[in-house]
């Protein structure tokens, strides 16, 4: 097959390459130039300079071609600007998701289909497995390293084109293995982290800068209503956290939690974190942009979701909605936070997922 790699520059996705290459695949890598060569990345982001010269290096050590694409705007617009504007409305966003399903799964894969290629590889943790009703998305064997939860929003067709060749490795040692193996450079190269666009580390600093109306000191009230404490800009806190919250704990006896943040205000809300079991109003979640890997049932489907990327299943019963989302009853309590992940699951089967919305269901 004539496959094209997306290549990261890192290990992972430089051994999908080798590997291809070494099973006989007409191989084509492709990496995104997602930052202006003048501007320093975060250490560990990918798609930088050095990612972009290791990625070439792979490729002319194994003799296929590789080309770069220029993505920095596009990156920009599409998941770097949305995600100020997700904070700035109190939500905390999931910008790998967006990254995946704008510039790489969708712009890599129509170069792939323009240059002729069967098939477009990652180096995701995910296992394409061939169902009776076509691909469908599973979880790795490696559980440490399962990335279907930011996969979530691959669409099926996608999914119909696309190769996850790490899927089935048992762990990360033997994928460094291999890249020593195969003799590309990059074995003991670090693995990238999340978030690779904020160079200084600080969420924050980033939001503030791009959108400077959230600036500023603002109120931590309860739900009543009563002032509490202070802080130094609703962009630093999201739902669930308990962090940064000053002497509120100790003032109030129990440990606080972040329940809410009202943007306009400039006000975070918090709440007993021993409170949430009986937080009844929280087993009903309301989904936007929901996507379907299987037949989107009509009377609503009892599975596994997972609201937080390293959180546990819960179990609930998801039914769809006329306006394309999805409404999501859970079994137990639970603190779901506005712009996260719901993502759904039959044992290790991926079955869709959408973005939790504001507000009660």
């Amino acid at each position: 097959m004539r496959i094209l790699v997306a290549m990261s520059g890192g290990v992972d996705s430089s051994v999908v390459a080798a590997l291809l290459k070494r099973q006989g695949h007409e191989v084509i890598g492709a990496t995104l130039q997602l930052y202006d060569h003048g501007q320093a990345a975060k250490p560990g982001a990918c798609c930088a300079g050095r990612d972009i010269m290791d990625a070439r290096a792979v490729a002319d050590r194994l003799g296929f071609p590789h080309y770069v694409i220029d993505a920095e705007t596009r990156f920009r617009d599409s998941v770097v600007e949305s995600f100020a504007d997700a904070y700035a409305r109190g939500e905390t966003p999931v910008p790998c998701v967006a990254c995946n399903q704008g510039v790489k799964f969708t712009d890599l894969l129509g170069m792939a289909r323009d240059l002729g290629c069967e098939a477009m590889a990652t180096g995701h943790y995910v296992r394409r497995v061939e169902g009776p009703d076509g691909a469908e998305m599973h979880r790795p064997v490696d559980a440490e390293r399962d990335q279907t939860w930011f996969l979530f929003a691959t669409t099926k067709d996608q999914l119909d084109y696309l190769r996850f060749p790490l899927g089935e490795m048992p762990d990360k040692a033997h994928v460094r293995a291999l890249a020593e193996e195969l003799g590309l450079s990059i074995a003991a190269k670090p693995d990238s982290q999340d978030i690779c666009f904020v160079p200084t580390g600080s969420y924050a600093e980033l939001v503030e800068k791009l959108r400077p109306e959230v600036r500023g000191e603002g109120e931590i009230v309860d739900e009543d209503g009563r002032v509490l404490g202070r802080h130094e800009g609703v962009a630093r806190y999201t739902v669930g956290q308990s962090k940064r919250l000053g002497d509120i704990h100790t003032a109030t006896g129990e440990r606080q939690m972040v329940t809410r943040i009202d943007v306009p205000k400039r006000r975070i809300v918090v709440g007993p974190r021993v409170q949430l079991s009986e937080a009844d109003s929280r087993r009903t979640v309301r989904l936007r942009d929901m996507n379907w890997l299987i037949d989107a049932p009509a009377e609503g489907v009892r599975c596994g979701v997972q609201i937080r990327a390293r959180e546990k299943l819960r179990e609930a019963v998801v039914k769809p909605l006329e306006n394309g989302g999805a409404l999501v009853e859970l079994n137990e309590a639970a603190m779901p936070a506005p712009g996260q992940a719901c993502v759904l699951y039959d044992g290790s089967r991926v079955l869709g997922g959408g973005f939790i919305t504001a507000g009660e269901a």
